[in-house]
């Protein structure tokens, strides 16, 4: 239903341009909006509410009813003799009745996607409800997920809305407190680099428009509707994920989570048994920030000693004795491909554990 508000507004409006007063009354004969003095006894008002005429006049007030569907949602006066007053009334009623459709239709939508994405519309529902709500059903979408943890006055889903536009089918929702969905529908020749423009475009107007720090995943490509909520699942996978195995970025996409994902499905007593076997009773839980640097960018430079040594401004003897240390404290030999894939693997099982264990807290 649109607030007293709107419709005030919307009568001031008219009021501006026509110079006859209007008055919205609910079905009680309490007056909800008004540009003016109009007083009319609420009785009256609400027998006419319940009468069979669309129009009644009371002296100077020409009483119409404000419908949807059937239904009688209010009652509007116009003040003023003649015919004018009364076409000005009409005029009135069908500006009114064309907002309730319009703001009807909005929130049926929000409550379309909310369901659609939680899975909770059966098949014949998703197709019979994106008709009557005018949405594509075929298109190509993605979903993306806008997470922070300061999302006051609804400032995160206002400056989206201002990005993405509904005419362009571009959808806007919420299911919970956290986060913030865009339902995106794309442009024939889209990309994998075009989506990940569109998170980083997001990131950067949270930034600058409202001095946010958000994170964004997004889900794969889904090509009918029924599949929205696939892609709002990856989406969600994708941050959390991102936040356990790759927390220094800010976008994150679900095709690219690598063995990130893999690990996250692991059930918790294959990792514990894994993580054992490896590291038995020396875990590397807390690792310091030297040896963390020192193994990230040996692994990045392909296990190239020499070039590792370089980037880290330190001699070449001195990256040898860390990695050995490293191998006296964990069996490992991270200068040894099989090795240094294990030290990798079990160092994101261990981050993954952590993770866990912050959640029980």
């Amino acid at each position: 239903m649109i607030s007293n508000q709107t419709i005030q507004t919307s009568i001031d409006e008219l009021k501006a341009i026509t110079k006859v007063d209007l008055c919205v009354y609910n079905l009680s004969g309490m007056p909800v909006a008004t540009t003016g003095q109009i007083d009319i006894a609420a009785d009256l008002i609400s027998g006419f509410a319940y009468s069979p005429a669309d129009s009644q006049v009371i002296g100077i007030h020409h009483l119409l009813k404000i419908m949807d569907e059937g239904e009688i949602l209010y009652i509007l006066v116009a003040r003023g003799t003649g015919d004018d007053a009364y076409m000005i009334g009409k005029i009135a009623v069908c500006q009114l009745q064309n907002l309730v459709i319009a703001y009807k239709e909005r929130f049926d939508r929000n409550n379309f996607f909310q369901n659609l994405l939680l899975d909770n519309l059966l098949l014949v529902d998703i197709y019979n409800r994106a008709k009557k709500l005018h949405i594509e059903v075929s298109a190509p979408r993605a979903v993306f997920l806008v997470e922070t943890r300061l999302e006051k006055d609804g400032i995160v889903t206002e400056l989206l809305k201002g990005m993405f536009s509904n005419h362009s089918g571009d959808y806007i929702t919420a299911v919970d407190e956290s986060s913030v969905i865009l339902i995106k529908t794309l442009e024939p020749g889209y990309t994998n680099e075009s989506l990940m423009e569109v998170a980083e475009t997001i990131v950067a107007m949270m930034n600058t428009e409202a001095m946010l720090n958000v994170k964004v995943s997004f889900g794969t490509v889904v090509q009918e509707l029924k599949d929205v909520s696939k892609s709002y699942k990856e989406a969600k996978m994708a941050l959390d994920v991102g936040k356990i195995f790759y927390a220094e970025k800010d976008t994150m996409a679900y095709n690219t989570l690598g063995i990130g994902r893999l690990i996250y499905q692991l059930p918790v007593n294959l990792c514990k048994i894994f993580i054992d076997e490896i590291f038995g009773e020396n875990v590397p839980y807390n690792l310091d920030e030297e040896t963390l640097n020192t193994i990230n960018k040996f692994f990045e430079n392909n296990l190239n000693v020499s070039e590792t040594a370089r980037q880290l401004f330190v001699h070449r003897n001195t990256l040898v004795y860390r990695i050995e240390r490293i191998q006296k404290n964990t069996g490992l030999d991270l200068r040894n491909f099989d090795d240094a894939l294990t030290f990798k693997i079990a160092l994101m099982v261990v981050n993954y554990m952590k993770y866990l264990d912050s959640l029980d807290y």
